[in-house]
This record gives C-alpha cells, structure tokens and sequence, in this order.
C-alpha cells in the first residue's frame, strides 16, 4: 500500500458522533406511514369516525429525473472530508467551487449520457487506534452530513455516504445513516479494503469483505427503498485487488438497488488497466462497473492521469468515474 494512502489516517481529526435529530429547515425525509387515529370525540352524530387507511409514501425521483440511473446517466464525482487533502479533492479549499467543478469537468465523461454528479463524503473514517468503542473508526458528524447533502441537493447532485468501517460490520455503519438513506439523492459507498477483523490493523493488512455481506446491506437498503418509494439507491463497493471482495457472486439481485463496483487499482494506465480488468472477471453481470482515479497516487507512481478517452475506451465501459 502507498506510503501516502496511509498517511491519511494522521490526517484525519478524529470525530465524534452527534444526535440524530431532523435537519433544521430541510423537509423530513420519507417514512413509512402509519395508519391515522380516528378522531376521539367521533362524528358530530355520535357515530365513531371512520378510520383512514394509510396512503403509500409519494414516489421520489432522482436528482436529475426519473427512478432508473442507467443507462440514462453516467456518474462522475470526487471523494473527500474537509479539512483532508489525503482523502480527496472534495475536500480541498470551498466546498460549492468543488461541486462546480464536477459539473463542468464531468461534461467530458459523459460518453453520450446525462450527467449525475456525484459527492462521495468520507462518512466513516477508518484510524489506526481503536477509538473507546475498539472500533477503529469514527462517524462524521450530523451537522457536515447535513451541509453536504444541503449542497447536493442545491446542485442535483448525488451524495454518497463512503464508510471504511475498521472492526465494525458494514450493515450496522449503513443503518447508523438510516435517516439519511430515506432521501432520494442519497446512497452508500463501502470501502472493504478499511474493513479489518479481530487482532488486524487497518493500515498493517489490507481488509476484506464477503458477497454475503455486501448481500446483507443490500436486503435492508431494498426494504428501506419499497417502504419509502424510492428511486433507485445506490450501493456502491471498493475494490483495490480482486482478493477484496470474497465470493462476490453471493451478492444477488435486489429491487431498488443497484450496484456500482468501483476499482480502485493506482499507478500506470497499463497496471490500473489490467487491475480493473481482473476484477471485473469476478464481477457479477448486474454490478456496474465503475473505476477510480487518484490525483496524487497516480501521478506519483505512474507519472500521468489517465484520460476520458481512455478510460471510456475500457471494457466494459465504467459507469461510474471517481476521482480522489
């Protein structure tokens, strides 16, 4: 692993959690309805009030239109936390500029789409001490989450929520963020190579996950989906190397959620190109594939970015590009 990747755990201020209170001035995000309570003193005639059946959730679209992301639109954002230029450009000098950015700069990638910007907030920090919870990692605070999806939703954008969940299962990082996982603009990120087991070290080993538990997330984000008639929610997850992920296939089909699998290989065009190759071997066919770029790590090691032409030129041809 490059030395710089595992200096961004001393670049992370360590956070702590806050309440979960509803945004101030947002509009509560959607929820399962609950049947309404007659009126206690009845109808005027003494007859008890009829009860009312409880209405379905209204249905909700995307930021940018419709219930389906592809083959519509292609996804192009940055990653990042404030204050941590190791973790990404997102969060690199005034927030908006950023956004700005990726709509103008995304119009190169679009590859004949409609463009989703993305922002991929590092929602979960995975540290190298274990924090008083033995976790390893810490949850960004209520109010940053809502100024950055205050943001995307002022730019249509898509937020998503990235988690490198240290010794903490991935399905209980997830279902920390459920109040925020009800919008419509909002959907997650895992990051399997931060996710460590008993007596590992983040940053000493590189962590994996399991198709089945990327299975469990995606059964509850496609319950929280049908109960709140949303458009389709993003779950997104990283790979570095093809040993990352074990057993992909056991990851099956879910309605309401759609897959993104991300590669995450660094260096030379040549050698991301032949990582992102060896994983999609292993990648189920309903996974879209996405692939990411490193401004300093490729730079560093491989001396160039890669272009739109070339990365769109890829087999199969990613859907979602990522740059950090």
């Amino acid at each position: 692993m490059p030395s710089n990747r595992l200096a961004a755990f001393a670049m992370v201020v360590l956070l702590a959690g806050c309440s979960v209170a509803p945004p101030a001035g947002q509009t509560t995000p959607p929820s399962q309805g609950r049947a309404t309570t007659p009126s206690e003193s009845g109808s005027p005639g003494g007859t008890p009030s009829t009860p009312q059946t409880t209405e379905p959730p209204a249905a909700l679209e995307l930021p940018r239109g419709g219930r389906e992301l592809f083959p519509r639109y292609r996804l192009f954002g940055y990653s990042g936390y404030p204050g941590a230029p190791g973790q990404g450009r997102l969060g690199i000098g005034d927030l908006e500029t950023r956004v700005k950015e990726i709509e103008q700069r995304g119009k190169a990638w679009r590859g004949g789409r409609e463009l989703m910007p993305v922002m991929e907030l590092i929602a979960v920090t995975v540290h190298g001490s274990p924090g008083k919870d033995g976790m390893y990692r810490t949850r960004a605070p209520e109010s940053l989450i809502k100024r950055w999806h205050d943001m995307a939703t002022k730019h249509k954008a898509m937020l998503l929520l990235n988690i490198q969940p240290g010794r903490a299962d991935f399905i209980d990082e997830v279902k920390y963020f459920e109040k925020w996982l009800k919008y419509p603009n909002v959907g997650v990120a895992l990051d399997p190579e931060w996710a460590v087991g008993k007596g590992q070290l983040p940053g000493r080993v590189f962590g994996s996950t399991t198709g089945k538990e990327l299975n469990d997330v995606a059964i509850y984000l496609s319950e929280l989906t049908a109960a709140n008639n949303l458009p389709e929610k993003v779950m997104l997850f990283h790979q570095l190397h093809v040993t990352i992920v074990k057993q992909p296939k056991a990851l099956k089909e879910h309605p309401g959620v759609v897959y993104i699998n991300s590669v995450d290989g660094i260096g030379a065009p040549a050698a991301k190109i032949g990582t992102y190759q060896r994983v999609m071997k292993t990648r189920p066919s309903y996974v879209h594939p996405g692939f990411k770029l490193f401004y300093q790590e490729d730079v560093q090691t491989g001396k160039r970015l890669m272009t739109a032409k070339e990365v769109l030129k890829l087999k199969p041809q990613p859907e979602y590009i990522l740059f950090e």
